[in-house]
């Protein structure tokens, strides 16, 4: 005799609700592509010169995550979003690595959720995917903490 199967719980995660997740990674990758490559032009001062540089760097590989986001999104049958999260912006160096570096620490916490949330999903390819972002958004979190001259903070494990 089959036993039945429970119903799924309504917080249980799906492949439609990945997508959702995913699209929200992609905005706030459109967001760093945004940000990195305005802070990258406007920092002033020769003690952020090289920065200014390492932040265009960013800005590349922030294009990449955002083409491999949007190639998983369609894989699983979504429409990748067009929208950033909001940008912040401001005159003073500092506030706009603080910024980037909150936003880092953000997007690190989500891609530690994300690729628990494949794995749950047998999506093991784009689990993989996401930790090859995943290392690179953390030498982001380092250069932004370095530059500040602080230890780099800890985004906190993945829940």
């Amino acid at each position: 005799m089959p036993t039945a199967k429970a119903p799924a719980s309504p917080t249980a995660l799906t492949r439609e609700k990945l997508i959702d997740l995913l699209n929200e990674d992609l905005s706030r990758e459109y967001q760093a592509i945004i940000s990195y490559v305005n802070y990258s032009q406007v920092l002033k001062g020769a003690q952020y010169m090289n920065i200014a540089d390492e932040l265009a760097v960013h800005a590349t590989e922030e294009l990449a995550h955002a083409i491999a986001l949007s190639n998983h999104i369609d894989y699983l049958g979504g429409m990748p979003t067009v929208i950033p999260k909001p940008v912040r912006t401001s005159d003073k160096n500092e506030d706009m690595l603080r910024f980037d570096l909150e936003n880092e620490k953000i997007t690190i916490a989500n891609y530690r959720r994300r690729v628990k949330q494949c794995d749950e999903l047998n999506e093991f390819a784009i689990g993989e995917s996401i930790r090859e972002i995943l290392m690179q958004e953390q030498d982001h979190l380092i250069a932004l903490a370095t530059a500040l001259g602080i230890d780099p903070p800890n985004p906190g494990i993945a829940d």
